[in-house]
Protein backbone atom coordinates (compact mmCIF):
# COMPACT_ATOMS: atom_id res chain seq x y z
CA UNK A 1 0.00 0.00 0.00
CA UNK A 2 1.32 3.40 -1.02
CA UNK A 3 2.14 5.83 2.22
CA UNK A 4 -0.19 8.56 0.83
CA UNK A 5 -3.07 5.68 0.56
CA UNK A 6 -2.51 4.72 4.12
CA UNK A 7 -5.25 5.42 6.89
CA UNK A 8 -3.75 7.08 9.66
CA UNK A 9 -4.31 6.75 13.51
CA UNK A 10 -8.23 6.17 14.88
CA UNK A 11 -9.61 9.42 15.62
CA UNK A 12 -12.79 10.58 17.09
CA UNK A 13 -15.08 12.79 16.13
CA UNK A 14 -18.46 14.85 15.72
CA UNK A 15 -20.07 15.91 12.37
CA UNK A 16 -22.51 18.83 13.77
CA UNK A 17 -25.32 19.39 11.34
CA UNK A 18 -28.62 20.71 11.14
CA UNK A 19 -30.80 23.82 9.91
CA UNK A 20 -29.78 27.73 9.84
CA UNK A 21 -30.34 28.95 13.05
CA UNK A 22 -30.27 25.35 15.59
CA UNK A 23 -26.84 27.06 16.87
CA UNK A 24 -24.48 24.35 15.39
CA UNK A 25 -21.24 27.12 16.14
CA UNK A 26 -22.46 27.95 19.31
CA UNK A 27 -22.86 23.83 20.11
CA UNK A 28 -19.11 23.46 18.72
CA UNK A 29 -17.68 26.07 20.74
CA UNK A 30 -19.34 25.31 24.00
CA UNK A 31 -18.81 21.29 23.47
CA UNK A 32 -15.19 22.38 23.06
CA UNK A 33 -14.67 24.30 26.34
CA UNK A 34 -16.46 21.56 27.44
CA UNK A 35 -14.12 18.66 26.53
CA UNK A 36 -11.53 20.86 27.33
CA UNK A 37 -12.05 20.59 30.94
CA UNK A 38 -12.50 17.19 30.46
CA UNK A 39 -8.72 16.86 29.08
CA UNK A 40 -9.48 16.08 26.03
CA UNK A 41 -7.53 18.05 22.82
CA UNK A 42 -9.93 19.38 20.96
CA UNK A 43 -10.16 20.89 17.47
CA UNK A 44 -12.95 22.66 15.75
CA UNK A 45 -13.29 22.40 12.01
CA UNK A 46 -15.41 24.93 10.28
CA UNK A 47 -16.99 23.04 6.86
CA UNK A 48 -19.83 26.20 6.14
CA UNK A 49 -18.16 28.38 3.52
CA UNK A 50 -20.58 30.75 4.56
CA UNK A 51 -19.66 31.48 7.88
CA UNK A 52 -17.04 34.29 7.87
CA UNK A 53 -17.28 35.15 11.78
CA UNK A 54 -16.71 32.01 13.63
CA UNK A 55 -17.35 32.48 17.18
CA UNK A 56 -14.32 31.08 18.42
CA UNK A 57 -10.80 28.98 18.27
CA UNK A 58 -11.12 27.47 14.87
CA UNK A 59 -8.12 25.04 14.24
CA UNK A 60 -9.26 24.76 10.25
CA UNK A 61 -11.13 26.54 7.97
CA UNK A 62 -12.48 25.83 5.05
CA UNK A 63 -12.55 29.87 4.05
CA UNK A 64 -8.90 28.88 3.19
CA UNK A 65 -9.79 26.89 0.37
CA UNK A 66 -12.91 27.77 -1.14
CA UNK A 67 -15.80 31.03 0.42
CA UNK A 68 -19.64 31.15 -0.91
CA UNK A 69 -18.68 34.98 -1.55
CA UNK A 70 -16.35 34.36 -4.02
CA UNK A 71 -17.79 31.39 -5.60
CA UNK A 72 -21.32 33.66 -6.26
CA UNK A 73 -19.41 36.39 -7.53
CA UNK A 74 -17.23 34.13 -9.83
CA UNK A 75 -20.09 31.76 -10.83
CA UNK A 76 -23.16 34.35 -10.62
CA UNK A 77 -24.77 30.97 -8.80
CA UNK A 78 -26.80 32.52 -5.38
CA UNK A 79 -26.38 31.49 -1.83
CA UNK A 80 -28.44 27.37 -2.24
CA UNK A 81 -26.21 26.56 -5.57
CA UNK A 82 -23.20 28.65 -4.62
CA UNK A 83 -23.01 26.04 -1.00
CA UNK A 84 -23.50 23.30 -3.51
CA UNK A 85 -20.39 24.24 -5.20
CA UNK A 86 -18.21 24.38 -2.36
CA UNK A 87 -19.25 21.30 -1.30
CA UNK A 88 -18.59 19.34 -4.58
CA UNK A 89 -15.10 21.28 -4.56
CA UNK A 90 -14.20 20.44 -0.66
CA UNK A 91 -14.75 16.83 -2.61
CA UNK A 92 -12.61 17.16 -5.10
CA UNK A 93 -10.17 18.64 -3.19
CA UNK A 94 -10.11 15.62 -0.41
CA UNK A 95 -6.37 15.89 -0.94
CA UNK A 96 -6.31 19.45 0.63
CA UNK A 97 -8.74 18.49 4.01
CA UNK A 98 -6.67 15.34 4.55
CA UNK A 99 -3.40 17.29 4.66
CA UNK A 100 -5.20 19.96 6.85
CA UNK A 101 -6.34 16.97 9.29
CA UNK A 102 -2.89 15.10 9.63
CA UNK A 103 -2.15 18.21 11.69
CA UNK A 104 -4.94 17.53 13.66
CA UNK A 105 -4.46 13.83 14.60
CA UNK A 106 -4.61 13.41 18.37
CA UNK A 107 -7.21 16.00 18.67
CA UNK A 108 -10.95 15.03 18.89
CA UNK A 109 -12.79 16.98 16.06
CA UNK A 110 -15.93 18.76 15.64
CA UNK A 111 -16.86 19.62 12.69
CA UNK A 112 -19.01 22.66 11.74
CA UNK A 113 -20.97 21.81 8.59
CA UNK A 114 -23.17 24.23 6.81
CA UNK A 115 -26.93 24.02 7.63
CA UNK A 116 -28.20 24.01 4.02
CA UNK A 117 -30.73 20.48 4.16
CA UNK A 118 -30.44 19.94 1.22
CA UNK A 119 -26.54 18.46 1.51
CA UNK A 120 -27.62 15.86 4.35
CA UNK A 121 -30.85 14.73 2.38
CA UNK A 122 -30.01 14.20 -1.11
CA UNK A 123 -26.63 15.52 -2.41
CA UNK A 124 -23.82 13.34 -2.47
CA UNK A 125 -21.09 16.05 -2.06
CA UNK A 126 -20.48 16.07 1.63
CA UNK A 127 -21.52 12.42 2.43
CA UNK A 128 -18.57 11.48 0.30
CA UNK A 129 -16.26 13.46 1.92
CA UNK A 130 -17.26 12.18 5.16
CA UNK A 131 -17.53 8.75 3.67
CA UNK A 132 -13.30 9.42 2.69
CA UNK A 133 -13.07 10.58 6.42
CA UNK A 134 -14.34 7.19 7.30
CA UNK A 135 -11.51 5.61 5.19
CA UNK A 136 -8.66 8.12 6.74
CA UNK A 137 -9.56 6.41 10.36
CA UNK A 138 -11.72 9.38 11.58
CA UNK A 139 -14.84 7.26 13.85
CA UNK A 140 -17.34 10.06 13.38
CA UNK A 141 -20.87 10.68 14.25
CA UNK A 142 -23.63 12.88 13.27
CA UNK A 143 -25.13 15.79 16.26
CA UNK A 144 -28.25 16.83 14.36
CA UNK A 145 -29.55 19.83 15.76
CA UNK A 146 -33.11 20.80 15.84
CA UNK A 147 -34.75 23.53 17.36
CA UNK A 148 -37.26 22.68 20.35
CA UNK A 149 -39.10 25.22 19.24
CA UNK A 150 -40.19 22.82 16.47
CA UNK A 151 -42.43 20.82 19.57
CA UNK A 152 -45.02 23.66 19.95
CA UNK A 153 -46.43 23.08 16.51
CA UNK A 154 -47.45 19.55 15.76
CA UNK A 155 -47.42 20.17 11.82
CA UNK A 156 -43.33 21.68 12.07
CA UNK A 157 -42.87 18.69 14.50
CA UNK A 158 -43.80 16.01 11.58
CA UNK A 159 -41.66 17.94 9.41
CA UNK A 160 -38.81 17.47 11.78
CA UNK A 161 -39.18 13.98 11.90
CA UNK A 162 -39.53 13.38 8.14
CA UNK A 163 -36.31 15.37 7.83
CA UNK A 164 -34.52 13.60 10.62
CA UNK A 165 -35.15 10.30 9.51
CA UNK A 166 -34.61 11.19 5.64
CA UNK A 167 -30.61 12.67 7.16
CA UNK A 168 -29.88 9.53 9.21
CA UNK A 169 -30.15 7.47 6.22
CA UNK A 170 -28.77 9.95 3.34
CA UNK A 171 -25.69 10.74 5.82
CA UNK A 172 -24.86 7.02 6.64
CA UNK A 173 -23.19 8.06 9.99
CA UNK A 174 -23.75 6.98 13.69
CA UNK A 175 -26.46 9.53 14.39
CA UNK A 176 -28.10 11.57 17.74
CA UNK A 177 -30.60 13.79 17.14
CA UNK A 178 -30.40 16.93 19.69
CA UNK A 179 -33.32 18.96 20.65
CA UNK A 180 -31.23 22.58 20.91
CA UNK A 181 -31.86 25.72 23.07
CA UNK A 182 -34.15 23.93 25.26
CA UNK A 183 -33.20 26.68 27.86
CA UNK A 184 -35.84 28.54 25.56
CA UNK A 185 -38.81 26.42 25.30
CA UNK A 186 -40.94 27.93 27.85
CA UNK A 187 -40.64 30.96 25.43
CA UNK A 188 -42.09 29.12 22.05
CA UNK A 189 -45.30 28.49 24.18
CA UNK A 190 -46.79 25.42 26.54
CA UNK A 191 -46.66 21.91 24.58
CA UNK A 192 -49.36 19.84 23.92
CA UNK A 193 -47.69 16.71 25.19
CA UNK A 194 -44.85 16.09 28.10
CA UNK A 195 -41.32 16.63 27.17
CA UNK A 196 -40.70 12.93 26.36
CA UNK A 197 -43.41 12.29 24.09
CA UNK A 198 -41.51 14.45 21.56
CA UNK A 199 -37.55 13.68 22.83
CA UNK A 200 -38.59 9.68 23.01
CA UNK A 201 -41.33 10.21 19.69
CA UNK A 202 -44.10 8.39 21.65
CA UNK A 203 -47.44 7.17 19.61
CA UNK A 204 -47.58 9.51 16.99
CA UNK A 205 -51.11 9.05 16.49
CA UNK A 206 -52.00 11.50 19.49
CA UNK A 207 -50.33 14.20 17.35
CA UNK A 208 -52.09 13.53 14.38
CA UNK A 209 -55.86 14.02 16.31
CA UNK A 210 -54.39 16.87 17.81
CA UNK A 211 -53.52 18.33 14.23
CA UNK A 212 -57.02 17.39 13.14
CA UNK A 213 -58.34 20.09 15.40
CA UNK A 214 -56.71 22.68 13.13
CA UNK A 215 -59.03 23.69 10.13
CA UNK A 216 -56.35 23.64 7.78
CA UNK A 217 -54.59 20.34 8.46
CA UNK A 218 -57.84 18.15 8.91
CA UNK A 219 -57.69 18.15 5.25
CA UNK A 220 -54.36 16.82 5.53
CA UNK A 221 -54.99 13.75 7.92
CA UNK A 222 -54.44 10.78 5.53
CA UNK A 223 -50.79 12.54 4.58
CA UNK A 224 -49.92 12.83 8.04
CA UNK A 225 -51.02 9.18 8.99
CA UNK A 226 -49.11 8.20 6.14
CA UNK A 227 -46.33 10.25 7.38
CA UNK A 228 -46.08 9.25 10.49
CA UNK A 229 -46.31 5.45 9.24
CA UNK A 230 -43.00 5.67 8.19
CA UNK A 231 -41.41 7.20 10.51
CA UNK A 232 -42.71 4.38 13.08
CA UNK A 233 -41.88 1.59 10.94
CA UNK A 234 -38.39 2.96 10.81
CA UNK A 235 -38.16 3.20 14.62
CA UNK A 236 -35.47 5.28 14.45
CA UNK A 237 -35.57 9.13 15.34
CA UNK A 238 -35.47 10.19 19.19
CA UNK A 239 -33.62 13.14 20.56
CA UNK A 240 -31.66 14.20 23.30
CA UNK A 241 -32.33 17.71 24.66
CA UNK A 242 -29.63 20.26 25.08
CA UNK A 243 -29.03 23.54 27.02
CA UNK A 244 -25.74 24.26 26.61
CA UNK A 245 -25.55 26.36 29.68
CA UNK A 246 -26.27 23.63 31.70
CA UNK A 247 -22.96 21.21 32.35
CA UNK A 248 -25.25 18.20 33.26
CA UNK A 249 -27.23 18.84 29.78
CA UNK A 250 -23.62 18.54 27.92
CA UNK A 251 -22.87 15.53 29.33
CA UNK A 252 -25.65 13.71 28.64
CA UNK A 253 -24.94 14.53 24.77
CA UNK A 254 -21.64 13.43 25.04
CA UNK A 255 -22.11 10.91 26.32
CA UNK A 256 -24.30 9.32 23.60
CA UNK A 257 -22.22 10.67 20.69
CA UNK A 258 -19.35 8.79 22.70
CA UNK A 259 -21.47 5.53 22.56
CA UNK A 260 -22.36 6.52 18.70
CA UNK A 261 -19.13 6.99 17.79
CA UNK A 262 -17.36 4.33 19.83
CA UNK A 263 -15.18 6.58 21.67
CA UNK A 264 -16.62 5.14 25.12
CA UNK A 265 -15.44 1.66 24.15
CA UNK A 266 -11.74 2.97 23.29
CA UNK A 267 -8.56 3.04 24.38
CA UNK A 268 -8.40 6.43 25.65
CA UNK A 269 -11.36 6.34 28.01
CA UNK A 270 -10.80 5.39 31.54
CA UNK A 271 -12.47 2.10 32.06
CA UNK A 272 -14.79 2.25 35.06
CA UNK A 273 -18.30 0.23 35.60
CA UNK A 274 -20.31 4.30 35.81
CA UNK A 275 -19.01 4.53 32.46
CA UNK A 276 -19.79 1.55 30.80
CA UNK A 277 -23.14 1.60 32.16
CA UNK A 278 -24.13 4.80 31.34
CA UNK A 279 -22.96 3.99 27.55
CA UNK A 280 -25.29 0.78 27.85
CA UNK A 281 -28.32 1.99 29.10
CA UNK A 282 -29.78 3.25 26.41
CA UNK A 283 -33.40 4.53 26.92
CA UNK A 284 -33.43 4.89 30.31
CA UNK A 285 -30.59 7.10 30.15
CA UNK A 286 -32.41 9.10 27.90
CA UNK A 287 -35.43 9.08 30.37
CA UNK A 288 -33.79 10.54 33.34
CA UNK A 289 -32.09 13.46 31.16
CA UNK A 290 -35.38 14.37 29.45
CA UNK A 291 -36.92 13.84 32.81
CA UNK A 292 -34.63 16.99 34.74
CA UNK A 293 -35.66 18.89 31.72
CA UNK A 294 -39.30 18.48 31.90
CA UNK A 295 -39.43 19.55 35.59
CA UNK A 296 -37.52 22.54 34.76
CA UNK A 297 -40.16 22.92 32.26
CA UNK A 298 -42.79 22.73 34.16
CA UNK A 299 -41.76 24.46 36.56
CA UNK A 300 -41.21 27.63 34.57
CA UNK A 301 -44.70 27.00 33.66
CA UNK A 302 -46.39 27.11 37.18
CA UNK A 303 -44.29 30.31 37.90
CA UNK A 304 -45.68 31.56 34.20
CA UNK A 305 -49.45 31.11 36.06
CA UNK A 306 -48.97 32.34 39.62
CA UNK A 307 -47.77 35.47 38.08
CA UNK A 308 -50.58 35.74 35.86
CA UNK A 309 -52.57 34.89 39.15
CA UNK A 310 -50.97 37.62 41.35
CA UNK A 311 -51.47 40.55 38.42
CA UNK A 312 -55.65 39.37 38.35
Amino acid sequence: MAEGSRPGPLAFGQVVIGPPGSGKSTYCQAMRAFLGQLGRSVAVVNLDPANEAVPGPCALDIGELVTLPDVMGSLGLGPNGGLLYCMEYLEANADWLRERLRALRGHYLLLDCPGQVELYTHHQALRNVLAQLAKWNFRLAAVHLVDSHYCTDPGKFISVLCTSLCTMLHVELPHVNVLSKMDLIEHYGKLAFNLDYYTEVLDLSYLVDHLASDPFFRNFRRLNEKLVEVIEDYSLVSFVPLNVQDKQSMRQVLQAVDKANGYSFGEREQRSLEALMSAAVGADFHFSSTLAVQEKYVQSQDKAVEEEVMDL
